[in-house]
């Protein structure tokens, strides 16, 4: 799914982390959202440079704030990042990752699919994002396995999962519980 540099690196920082004693990072709450157009294409932006994970490529989507909830901040995220307003009833919760042990930067998130309301057209976000695109599951694939669009796991693991599926509505129809995060884990040989 990624590449083995990408792999083989993972497991470099997990022996250095387990070798450092080190307690892990207290990871923050965050909220994004995979926003699909009717022929199953997902809105992508790549990340700032300076931010975390930046210059990767990613859904929007950022920290929850004081009191916020999932859903909430999912909502204000989508909204604040792209300008597309979505109802807490549009979005279908979809995976919930934590960050490794071994980052320094851990976030525990929540991922949402939502449909783009029909009039609305996404921006390029700000001081989020220096490139934005709309591209199917199996194209975003293609072009990460290229090295032309770096992902991290959970985008690609979401991107391989929404590629099964014929059509939107599939996807949306989903149902499944993201209360307890997924971490995964690189084996220490």
């Amino acid at each position: 799914m990624w590449n083995d540099a990408i792999s083989q690196r993972l497991k470099e920082m997990a022996r250095e982390f387990a070798a450092s004693g080190r307690e892990p990072a207290v990871p923050r709450s965050a909220a994004t959202v995979v926003l699909l157009r009717p022929d199953r294409s997902v809105f992508l932006i790549r990340r700032l440079r300076a931010m975390a994970f930046g210059g990767m490529w990613a859904f929007p989507g950022g920290a929850f704030e004081p009191g916020e909830t999932p859903v909430q901040a999912a909502v204000r995220e989508l909204f604040e990042e792209t300008g597309v307003p979505v109802e807490p009833a549009d979005l279908v919760p979809w995976h919930r990752w934590l960050t490794p042990v071994f980052e320094p930067k851990r976030f525990d998130t929540w991922f949402y699919l939502a449909a783009l309301p029909q009039g609305h057209e996404p921006i390029l976000p700000e001081g989020e994002a220096d490139r934005v695109q709309w591209l199917t599951p199996e194209q975003a694939m293609a072009e990460h396995m290229a090295g032309n669009l770096p992902m991290l796991p959970p985008t690609l693991v979401t991107l391989t999962e929404l590629s099964s599926y014929d059509n939107v509505d599939a996807m949306l129809a989903q149902v499944r519980d993201i209360s307890e995060p997924f971490m995964p884990e690189f084996p220490v040989d």
